[in-house]
Order: C-alpha cells, then structure tokens, then sequence
C-alpha cells in the first residue's frame, strides 16, 4: 500500500498493490464507485459525457444492482457459447490475410480487430462505423490526455444516442436490441442507462480483450519451453487461460473508489473520502500470493486472479474475453507453430493509456 499525494480533488490517493488488500478492496462495500457523489463539490474543467461519467462502472447498489441485473438478463454465458463458431470464423478470416513469413503486427491484424469485430457484431454496429468506434475508445484510455478523453466520451455517446434510435424504429436481434426489450416486472432501462450501458459494452468489449490477446503472446512468445507445450498441444490454451490473465492481466489498475467511512486495508487505516487505487496487474503478481510471479508457469494453479476484479463489479464480459483469448491464441499456435518475434521484445513500445496496459505493436514472423 502506498500513499500518493495530489491525488483527485487534491486528497492524498492510496495505492493498493499486495493481493490479500487488492481483493478485500474490491469486494470492500465501504468503498464507493460513485465518483459522480464524489466530485460533486470539486470544481472542475472536464466535460465527460454523463453517459461514461455515471456508467454502471461508476455506481453503488442499489442502483449498480438493478443495471446489472437488467444487462445479465440479455448477456448469459449461453449467449456468448452460442459465438463461438463466429469468434472462429473471424479469427480464421483475419489469420488468413497474414502474410507468410511476415512480419505481420499481431496486435494491428489479430488481436484489435478480432474483439472490434465481435463487440460491434453482438451490439449490432454497421461494418462502416466500425473504423470511428475504435478510434473512439482508444482515445477514452489516451493517458495525460484529458480533453482527448472527454472528445471521445462525447463521440462515442453521441453515436450510441443514434444507434439506440435507430434500432427503436427498425429492430433487430442484437444485445442492444435485447437491451432495448429487456424488463423486470415493469422496470426497465431508461434512454439515458441505455446509452451509458452501450458505451460501457462497447468499450470494455474490446479494448481489454485487444490487450490480453496481444500480452499473452508475447508471454508466451518469451517463455519457450511454456511455448512448446502449446506448440505440442495448442487444445490446452483453455486450460491456461487463468494464469495467462494472472501474468498479463490487460487491466493494470481498477477504476476509481473512495471510502465512504474509516476502514482499514491490510495493516493501514484510511480515513473517509479519500481514494483509493487497486493496481490490479501488480497484485497479480504478489510473490506472497503467487511465488516467482513474473515467471509465466502454465502449470501453476492461478485461481483466484484478479484480471477480472472481484466482487459486485466483476467484469460481467469474463466468458467472452475467455472465449476470444481462447480461440485467438489455439487457433495462432495452430496455423502458425513456428511463429517467433520479428523485433527484440524490449525494443517493443507498450500504449500509452490509462487503467489499462498493452502493446502499440507486436510484429512476428510465421
């Protein structure tokens, strides 16, 4: 646990990063996602748009509960096995516009484009806005970059206004079409929630996804030994998937909370209002929790991994990013069992983003 000065609304910020303190924070209902309460007396220059600034991400129950709870309803983990055949389809399409022996950008022509395609596919966003989407929500993670953040809040907000319009008047089976109909009782999801909740899947639905897929093999590409076992079985890549997000988790820090009353994290005693950081990526590799942890060992048992947080706000898209990493990564090692790096790994440039963590490039030969 550090503690960090100049944090938001000029309180000191702490940052969480053993394992045992990450989880307890996670789960911990005395501390509050609800940033919105929090900034309500701070003067402030950003101009977020309300649809990211008080998405479901950014909320306590009861309200939390009852976003989650309509959205579960037409996001099951039945409905995201139901896209594997496409996740594969997509996947073979993209391998086989790789160039033989390359080089070939893994993340531009794999590892970004698979989990786009997929999220904007389940969401039903046209083919020809598919382009603006990604550049969008690359640039609500830009870091240092405020009014690029906020431009793309409002972008992407104002485009899911649209598509929700759209598809009221003409239909169709997409997830935001069963978003639009889905109901409990008589409550349902107003306009506002509807956006919000868009925005929310859009982005979380894969740009973490680009980062695990692309992370991963790059692990695995610096591991050689754990390397051939996958070569030699590419099937096993479902088993291995948790110690994969545990060495290179995409989420490299949780979104913001704050506690609402004195709590105590580990041996440390915070006082109310004041935030709090979970450095997912470092409490993945606690050595208290997991021994030789920069090591990449797909023997280990890393259950427990925090890549996809824990608690009431744990990532409710888990089975899909699973499944993407999956198929992308057995299906890589398949086609391509040769496949080495094209440049030194340490000359390879990380993005530079915010909350999460992945590679601008990762060029192989095949």
């Amino acid at each position: 646990m550090r503690a960090l000065e100049g944090g938001p609304a000029g309180r000191t910020t702490y940052l969480v990063t053993g394992y045992a303190e990450a989880r307890q924070a996670l789960g911990d209902p005395r501390l509050s996602k609800d940033t919105a309460a929090f900034f309500s007396d701070a003067p402030s220059r950003r101009r977020l748009h309300p649809a990211v600034a008080r998405s479901m991400l950014a909320g306590d129950p009861p309200r939390h509960t009852r976003l989650r709870k309509l959205v579960t309803r037409a996001f099951t983990t039945g409905a995201v096995a139901a896209l594997r055949p496409f996740v594969e389809q997509v996947t073979a399409e993209l391998l086989q516009r790789w160039p033989s022996p390359g080089p070939v950008d893994a993340v531009e022509e794999l590892a970004m484009p698979l989990p786009v395609t997929v999220i904007c596919e389940l969401l039903g966003v046209p083919a020809s806005d598919r382009a603006d989407v990604r550049r969008w929500s690359a640039d609500l993670f830009a870091a240092g970059r405020p009014e690029l953040i906020d431009a793309a809040s409002h972008a992407l907000a104002d485009y899911l206004t649209g598509l929700v319009a759209e598809k009221r008047v003409r239909g169709g089976n997409g997830l935001l079409d069963r978003l639009i109909a889905v109901r409990d009782g008589t409550d349902r999801l107003s306009e506002e929630e509807l956006v919000s909740l868009g925005v929310l899947l859009l982005v979380a639905g894969h740009e973490t996804t680009t980062h695990f897929i692309g992370s991963s093999l790059l692990a695995l590409l610096q591991h050689p030994a754990e390397l051939e076992l996958l070569r030699r079985a590419p099937h096993r890549v479902h088993d291995v998937l948790d110690e994969l997000l545990r060495h290179s988790s995409p989420v490299s820090t949780a979104t913001f909370r704050f506690t609402t009353r004195p709590s105590t994290l580990g041996d440390t005693e915070l006082p109310p209002g004041c935030p709090v950081q979970v450095a997912i990526g470092a409490a993945n590799r606690d050595p208290d929790r997991y021994p030789s942890p920069d090591r990449l060992d797909l023997a280990r048992d890393a259950s427990g991994h925090l890549a996809f947080g824990h608690g009431i706000h744990r990532c409710l898209g888990a089975p899909l990013a699973r499944l993407e990493g999956e198929i992308a990564l057995r299906m890589v090692l398949t086609r391509f069992p040769d496949i080495r790096p094209a440049v030194d790994p340490a000359e390879l440039e990380w993005r530079p983003t915010r909350l999460v963590r992945g590679l601008s490039a990762l060029p192989v030969l095949v």
